[in-house]
């Protein structure tokens, strides 16, 4: 079946000549139409530099990303992107933040309040409709987000770290709340964090990159069924693979610290 993202010797090289930086070298991922899959990696491997290429916020120097078979060139409307940061119109009320996208494609109103008020729904605002994002905590501002991602109807959601400025328990269930989305209509997900549970728990495979230049070291599928509950934290599948994903990522790290370490008197 041909994947519905495919990457392919993808590069992205900072600055020019001698000193140039390659923070990702060649790299090849392909992601199946329906697949959750989720990228780990030490800070500075390229994870977030590959998201934005493949959301077309970030341009390759070498390669190419295809969606659907097409090359991407540019950010459109087939991709929504959620940050870490919110990202919320602050002088728009809930409502029209999730109508932005609509209106800027030229919807009806009628058609943009009405798929608006399901999405709003979905991710548990309900009467917070005219609210405005000064007025919403933080785990607020990123349904918020996810429902304006989601209102766009894109092939594919693209997630940088988005639930890594909550705390805790609002993180917890802000994953629970895009997983039985996810659930529900099966959209595709390409999604970075640092979370190696988060990872486990979201995911249908997990990625691991290398530390700096960026490639892709490992690739698991999740084994875990669907629908998933918290309690699959607690099953020998989830710590198993848990167990390996942390060696890795913890051999990564360490040599990202080592490339940083000045080099010894001679």
């Amino acid at each position: 079946m041909t994947p519905l993202l495919r990457v392919r010797g993808v590069e992205r090289r900072f600055g020019s000549g001698d000193g140039a930086t390659l923070a990702l070298q060649a790299t090849d991922l392909d992601v199946a139409e329906n697949d959750f899959v989720t990228i780990l990696g030490p800070s500075g491997c390229g994870k977030s530099t590959l998201l934005r290429i493949v959301a077309g916020l970030d341009s390759q120097t070498a390669g190419e990303v295809q969606l659907d078979g097409r090359r991407i060139d540019g950010p459109g409307a087939d991709r929504g992107m959620v940050f870490q940061s919110y990202t919320l119109f602050p002088w728009l009320t809930v409502r029209d933040n999730v109508c932005f996208g609509l209106r800027e494609r030229g919807w009806p109103r009628a058609r943009q309040l009405e798929v608006a008020h399901d999405f709003i729904h979905k991710v548990g605002l309900g009467g917070f409709e005219n609210h405005y994002p000064k007025q919403l905590s933080g785990g607020m501002q990123q349904r918020t987000a996810l429902a304006r991602a989601l209102a766009n109807d894109p092939r594919m959601l693209l997630m940088d770290e988005p639930f890594g400025a909550l705390d805790h328990q609002t993180r917890e269930l802000m994953q629970e709340l895009l997983l039985g989305i996810w659930e529900a209509q099966r959209k595709t997900v390409l999604f970075v964090t640092h979370d190696i549970d988060e990872a486990v728990f979201m995911g249908s495979r997990v990625v691991v990159m290398s530390a700096r230049p960026g490639r892709i070291k490992l690739d698991r599928p999740v084994e875990l069924p669907h629908p998933r509950h918290y309690s699959v934290k607690t099953s020998p599948v989830f710590s198993g693979l848990k167990a390996e994903l942390t060696e890795a990522v913890r051999t990564e790290v360490l040599a990202a610290a080592a490339q940083q370490r000045p080099a010894a008197a001679v």
